[in-house]
C-alpha cells in the first residue's frame, strides 16, 4: 500500500470539514445560533470561524486571495469575535454556502501547490510567519478538528446527539439506560475520588 502525504493530509482535512458541517444537520435555527458556553461558543459561529481561517490560510498566505471576501472578514482586527457568530441577516444557508465555496478555493490552492510551497502568515509572529503548504495543512486539520470537537460537545448538550461523523459515530453501542448507568458510575467515582462522598 502506498501513501501520498499531500493526499493524506487533504483527506483528513475534508473529514474534519464534513464532521463540523454535520453538526448543523437537524438543528433548529435557534440551536445553531445559541451560545452554549460562557464565552458564547455556538455551532454556526464555529463554521463561520473556520471559513475565515481557510480564507486566510489557504488564500492570503499563498497570494491566492478568495474572490469575494465577506464584509465582516476585514473587521476581525477591530472585533476579534466578528467571525464567531452569525448576525440576524446571515442565514445558515449563506454561511454553509460560503464555507463550501471557501473549501473549493482552498482545494484549488492545495492541488496547485507542492507541500514545500512557501507562504507567509502576516498575523503570526515574525520569527515564524514564513511557512509552507505542508505546515498550513497540518495547522488547518488541527484547527478544524478542534472546532468539530467543540461542535460535537455543543450538539450533545443540546439534544443528546453525538458522534465522530454521520457514517461512524465511533461510540460504544448502548441504549439510553446503559448511558445513564455509565454516567452515574463516572459521577460516583468522581465524587469519591474528589472527597465528596465516603468510599
Amino acid at each position: 500500500m502506498t501513501s501520498d502525504p499531500k493526499s493524506d493530509l487533504h483527506r483528513y482535512l475534508q473529514i474534519a470539514r464534513d464532521a463540523l458541517l454535520w453538526k448543523l444537520d437537524g438543528a433548529s435555527e435557534y440551536d445553531v445560533r445559541r451560545p452554549m458556553t460562557p464565552t458564547g461558543t455556538n455551532l454556526l459561529g464555529l463554521v463561520k470561524h473556520v471559513a475565515s481561517c481557510e480564507i486566510a490560510y489557504f488564500g492570503d498566505t499563498f497570494g491566492r486571495p478568495f474572490a469575494v471576501r465577506p464584509a465582516w472578514f476585514d473587521k476581525i482586527d477591530e472585533d476579534p469575535h466578528v467571525d464567531m457568530w452569525a448576525t440576524a441577516d446571515e442565514s445558515r444557508e449563506d454561511i454553509v454556502e460560503l464555507y463550501r465555496a471557501v473549501q473549493s478555493h482552498s482545494d484549488a490552492t492545495i492541488d496547485a501547490l507542492e507541500l514545500s510551497a512557501p507562504g507567509r502568515v502576516p498575523h503570526w509572529p515574525a520569527d515564524r510567519a514564513e511557512t509552507t503548504l505542508h505546515q498550513i495543512l497540518v495547522h488547518m486539520i488541527a484547527e478544524t478538528d478542534r472546532h468539530a470537537g467543540h461542535a460535537d460537545i455543543i450538539r450533545e448538550l443540546m439534544d443528546g446527539s453525538a458522534g465522530l461523523r454521520k457514517d461512524s459515530t465511533n461510540l460504544t453501542t448502548g441504549d439510553e439506560e446503559w448511558w445513564k448507568n455509565y454516567r452515574e458510575k463516572l459521577e460516583r467515582t468522581a465524587r469519591e475520588v474528589g472527597g465528596l462522598t465516603k468510599p
